[in-house]
């Protein structure tokens, strides 16, 4: 059949619907299969893979507003909590004029018995570690164990196995695309799959401790606990902040790939700016813990990177290549003069007025 094979320029071989929507069922049983599988090997690594998700938990740092001293006090070798003290008690206990006191509670000989009694005990690495945020993630129920394993399997199996999966769907997308298309996907394909990895890294690394501080700090002020966290929630809320934040740095890849291949132009990204800024607002309220300032931190790099984009689909229609460069240095640099005055300055104030 003439219609079977097509010149390479305008793609892969042109095929029936029932063909294609074959191609589509393994293209589905493929990656199920993948995803199991990978979801298994994560089911048996489980402990590890709760490690990884907890590290940004370890490595979160809280603050304490005002000036009052606090108190770090421990019995043996636990650690009971730490305590800011009101002013009337740091005038009756004297700990001394150290913002952070490390308390020992040990056994004392009062005559013939034995009470418990007090010391300053200045342990440099208790007073570090008061820095540090302590939450405890716990199981609530006989079957929380085995809820929490599968959420390790599932998302840990969907990182896994993904780039299996995009290898059958492209797979399945390719052939209908032309040469030229195909080169704007790989390109698009390699530079997404890094902006994933940034972002990822960027809310794990960054993001995560100061939101995973901010609740903390938020459930103080509202006068609620907040030293025990389920762990079905803490780990659900990770993920999907890191896979949220992984797939948002991803759009610029995908908005770009779509201008190359003439769907969307300069134009039509400028007057959808309004629209970007509702839906990056969206993202930061519904990704992150609901409190001002991480919202903020996730909508800044996702609105910056939509920017971008559209400074990148102008540089691409303007004829003028040199002078458009000329302007883009220009605009870059300034955009890195205000970066730095928030950062220096800005923020500085700001850190110090949150905290106080």
């Amino acid at each position: 059949m003439a219609g079977d094979h097509a010149h390479p320029e305008e793609g892969g071989p042109v095929k029936t619907f029932l063909e294609h929507l074959e191609d589509f069922r393994w293209v589905l049983v493929k990656s199920i299969v993948a995803v199991g599988l990978a979801m298994l090997v994560c089911l048996a690594a489980g402990n590890y893979v709760v490690q990884i998700i907890k590290w940004p938990l370890t490595r979160t740092t809280i603050s304490y507003p005002g000036t009052n001293q606090v108190a770090i006090v421990s019995f043996g070798t636990n650690h009971l909590g730490n305590f800011r003290l009101s002013t009337e008690q740091q005038q009756a206990f004297n700990l001394g004029s150290n913002r952070f006191v490390s308390v020992q509670i040990e056994p004392v000989l009062d005559g013939t018995n034995q009470v418990l009694g007090w010391r300053v005990n200045d342990d440099p690495q208790a007073i570090a570690d008061a820095h540090r945020l302590h939450i405890e993630l716990v199981n609530l129920s006989p079957a929380g164990g085995f809820f929490v394993a599968f959420q390790v399997a599932l998302y840990g199996g969907l990182v896994l196995a993904s780039p299996l999966v995009f290898y059958f769907i492209m797979s399945f997308v390719f052939p209908a695309l032309r040469m030229s298309e195909q080169k704007y996907v790989y390109r698009g394909l390699f530079v997404g799959v890094l902006l994933f990895l940034t972002g990822a890294a960027f809310c794990y690394f960054t993001l995560l401790p100061l939101t995973l501080a901010a609740s903390q700090m938020y459930s103080n002020w509202l006068g609620l606990g907040a030293m025990q966290w389920r762990a079905e929630d803490y780990i659900s809320f990770v993920c999907k902040f890191i896979l949220g934040m992984g797939l948002g740095f991803e759009l610029p890849v995908v908005l770009l790939t779509l201008v190359k291949l003439g769907v969307l132009s300069y134009g039509s990204l400028s007057s959808a700016r309004r629209y970007m800024i509702v839906i990056n607002l969206i993202l930061g309220a519904v990704l992150t813990s609901p409190e001002v300032l991480t919202q903020m931190a996730m909508f800044v790099p996702l609105q910056v990177l939509y920017e971008l984009t559209v400074a990148i689909a102008w540089y691409w229609e303007q004829t003028d290549r040199a002078m458009a460069r000329r302007r883009l240095l220009l605009v870059l640099v300034l955009a890195g003069a205000l970066a730095a005055f928030i950062w220096r300055v800005i923020w500085p104030w700001f850190d110090h007025w949150w905290h106080r």
